[in-house]
């Protein structure tokens, strides 16, 4: 089962020509269409059959020689509405749209890796899901896996993704167990008074004035009643109310966004949510208010397993990475691969990969007009999907 620097070195050429096809070539979410179909004709020329789900999303599915677990590897495809600024040779040919977080890349890499198994399919011993996955940025793994073929026929015994990542240096991988990426919910609160004349305020419930305490003291949740060791982002987007200068009107309406790594029981009362719907409702009590809160999920919490995150140190970072490019990592990033791993109790992990290099001009945040990737880590990428199939395929008691 072995494969040399070499013969990966032969792919560099190609996996940097798909990567950057993609990328001239973005599409947002669940529009996918011309990535979709150039995913699954390049995994049907290795001889991998595919399936589509999920309007957009495709799955490869590659059978070893003989019976075993079945490994799932995923990739996302979607650009995001933003105007590219990189001045590259090959940036986006779509106006607005711009693949400014790595999924070109992501995508490359595993069509590449499925390239390298699929020579490689007598060697294994179970089987391999390539699952390319459509409009992460809003939440597409929810849809997906809900699909037919996607965690079952087979079930998914472990599952694996890789993201590039500019905030950490080309030659350093991000890991580690527990808690890697935010969950995130938007919020929206409608405080409900009573209107009237602004002379007359005694007649009237002021929701303006609730809404203001309600905002000031939303960031006592994070810097008061939750350690600072525990990241937790609260933000107000959006304050809407009134209609003239002198009306109190009846109804204020805040809107904003919450993140946090708190990977505790949804019911606990030291969730960040309860936590959170607890002040509003004393506030709006205090005040005299009724109120509406709503919870809007974008992506929960992302998980590394521990059994996970050790399986992939002592077996697969081995084969291409020194110990001490090996990093802790985590961030409050959003990320919605945690539908295919803890959120369904199924065990697996997310591995950062630095594509941070100031000379190639990928040291740029994600989302950013100007954001690009060090292709010289798409190799790094094919080795990881490559070297977590090999040895998790292999063997059962590996960790």
């Amino acid at each position: 089962m072995v494969i040399t620097k070499d013969q990966f070195e032969s792919y560099r050429d190609e996996v940097i020509s798909i990567r950057r096809d993609i990328h001239a070539h973005p599409e947002l979410g669940f529009q996918e269409e011309r990535t979709a179909k150039l995913v699954e004709e390049y995994l049907a020329e290795c001889g991998i059959q595919t399936q589509r789900v999920a309007k957009t999303g495709v799955v490869g599915l590659l059978h070893g020689s003989q019976p075993g677990r079945t490994l799932l590897l995923r990739a996302d495809m979607d650009a995001l509405p933003v105007q590219e600024e990189t001045g590259l040779p090959f940036a986006s040919q779509n106006p607005g749209v711009m693949h400014a977080c790595g999924h070109d890349g992501h995508t490359a890499i595993l069509l590449v890796a499925a390239k390298i198994l699929a020579g490689m399919k007598n060697q294994l011993a179970g089987t391999v899901k390539f699952v390319f996955q459509p409009n992460e940025e809003i939440d597409g793994a929810s849809y997906m896996v809900k699909e037919p073929g996607v965690l079952n026929d087979p079930p998914v015994d472990s599952s694996f993704a890789l993201h590039l990542w500019s905030p950490i240096p080309s030659g350093k991988i991000g890991l580690q167990s527990g808690a890697v990426m935010a969950e995130m919910y938007i919020f929206k609160i409608k405080i409900i008074g009573r209107s009237g004349h602004s002379s007359t305020p005694q007649d009237c419930k002021d929701p303006i004035l609730c809404a203001c305490t309600v905002v000031q003291n939303l960031q006592s949740i994070q810097t008061r009643e939750i350690s600072a060791l525990d990241p937790t982002n609260i933000i107000v987007g959006k304050i809407a109310a009134g209609t003239a200068a002198n009306i109190i009107p009846d109804i204020a309406e805040i809107e904003g966004s919450m993140r946090y790594l708190y990977d505790g029981s949804d019911n606990s009362p030291q969730h960040p949510r309860k936590r959170f719907e607890r002040l509003v409702a004393g506030i709006c009590a205090a005040y005299g208010m009724d109120y509406e809160l709503e919870f809007i999920p974008s992506n929960y919490t992302v998980i590394n397993d521990e059994a996970s995150v050790r399986f992939l140190k002592n077996h697969v970072l081995s084969h291409f990475a020194d110990s001490t490019d090996i990093i802790p990592y985590h961030c409050m990033g959003g990320e919605d691969f945690s539908e295919f791993t803890n959120h369904n109790g199924i065990p697996g992990a997310l591995v950062f990969v630095g594509t941070g290099n100031p000379s190639a001009g990928s040291d740029k945040p994600h989302h950013n007009a100007k954001f690009t990737i060090d292709e010289d880590t798409l190799l790094t990428g094919v080795k990881l999907h490559v070297f977590t199939a090999l040895e998790y395929l292999s063997s059962k008691d590996k960790e």
